[in-house]
């Protein structure tokens, strides 16, 4: 029998993930691949957590969220953005930001509304819009620096553009968008009467001279972007699953009518204790900062040290190299090889792009790492001695498992 899979969603399997995870523990390299850190987030956030368990809140919490993660959440954007919401109507908690992303989404959009977003791209987004049954308009993003293309973004826009997928700082690129740059979106936005969806779960990994804009802080924008964040990236705790969005009331209710299908509460005793990491101080935002800016400078240092060309990331905890300086024509089969070759993984960038020319040869490595184990990989990139061509007779046969992510 055919796969009973509905067609718009059979571009989407088993993530390159899962290939090079295996892969990783096959050879016994050292995974650079997957977006998550080996240490725990802060020490009080972590005890108020078992404080919540112990206290008996392991049932359902309420739909929205508990009511002091909804009340952070609005504390925190007026703090460090200025942004004034009502807790009660402005802001829903919800299972990560991959959840919250979903909800907007198929809240949003109706089959043969059109989504705007940059590429490469997280790899829910395209399969969120095929579940919306809406259809994806994408402009790429290209190496080294990663600017915003201003033709390519103007014809992504129709008259069937219903909303703008923005993510900022940029997972897989590391890259910060300038104002000018969302100045751009947000005219195009407004001229086209289309929403702005805002991924900021990297919004306080951001490094050197950097800033992090919301779009919701922009002039005319505050009425027509949802904001999505979560408690994961910024205090390693990916696990939880405690994401929330904010915005508009009546877009927060429709948000949160879809929600409530989906999984309809999650990670009861670990809000309450977000909610208390959220309102840490300064310090601890810039030690986590700081902490991320020393692993990306060693990482970099030791690509670069091995012959690859590094885009050096202004935000998020990963880093993009390009392995054409190495004599590779395929990023994929470069990733596939590099475990015994080097003893380090990392994620073919082609596999986040619908055109997928525009990073043939580049690879995604994650610095979120602890020092030692970085260290290892970064001795392991010296000692590697890489063949600068892919058809090297000392090239091991490379996995014949597809990859199957958009």
């Amino acid at each position: 029998m055919s796969s009973p899979l509905i067609s718009r969603m059979q571009p989407f399997g088993t993530t390159i993930f899962a290939e090079m995870s295996a892969l990783a523990t096959r050879t016994g390299a050292i995974n650079l691949g997957q977006g998550f850190p080996d240490t725990d987030g802060p020490r009080e956030m972590l005890e108020a957590a078992k404080a919540a368990i112990d206290g008996g809140r392991n049932q359902y919490p309420p739909g929205p969220g508990v009511p002091e993660l909804l009340e952070a959440v609005a504390a925190h954007q007026e703090r460090f953005y200025g942004i004034s919401l009502d807790p009660a109507s402005q802001v829903l908690v919800t299972a990560g930001a991959t959840e919250a992303i979903a909800s907007v989404v198929l809240a949003l959009c109706d089959p043969g509304d059109e989504v705007v977003t940059f590429e490469p791209y997280y790899d829910s987004y395209a399969a969120t819009i095929a579940l919306a049954g809406a259809t994806r308009r994408t402009s790429v993003l290209r190496f080294p620096d990663f600017a915003v293309d201003e033709a390519s973004l103007r014809a992504a826009f129709s008259s069937r553009t219903r909303l703008v997928l923005l993510n900022t700082p940029h997972n897989p690129t590391g890259k910060v968008f300038t104002r000018p740059e969302l100045d751009l979106i947000a005219s195009l936005a407004r001229e086209h009467d289309a929403w702005v969806v805002t991924d900021e779960v990297y919004e306080h990994l951001v490094f050197d001279d950097a800033e992090h804009v919301p779009m919701a802080t922009l002039p005319g924008m505050a009425d027509r972007t949802l904001t999505i964040s979560s408690g994961g990236k910024t205090f390693s705790a990916t696990g939880w699953k405690v994401g929330w969005l904010s915005g508009p009331a009546e877009a927060v209710a429709a948000a949160r009518t879809v929600k409530q299908f989906l999984t309809y509460v999650a990670s009861g005793p670990f809000q309450p204790a977000v909610a208390l990491a959220l309102g840490l101080g300064d310090e601890v935002y810039a030690g986590l900062r700081d902490s991320l800016q020393a692993k990306r400078d060693l990482l970099c240092s030791a690509l670069e040290a091995s012959g690859l060309r590094v885009a050096r990331p202004s935000g998020t905890y990963f880093v993009i190299a390009d392995a054409a300086p190495l004599g590779a024509v395929d990023g994929l089969e470069f990733a596939r090889r590099l475990p015994d070759l080097a003893g380090v993984v990392g994620v073919p960038v082609s596999v986040f792009h619908d055109d997928q020319e525009a990073a043939r040869t580049l690879v995604r490595f994650a610095f979120c790492k602890k020092d030692e184990v970085l260290l290892e990989a970064s001795r392991r990139l010296a000692a590697a001695g890489i063949p600068t061509s892919p058809t090297s007779p000392t090239s091991p046969t490379s996995p014949t498992a597809p990859s199957t992510t958009p």
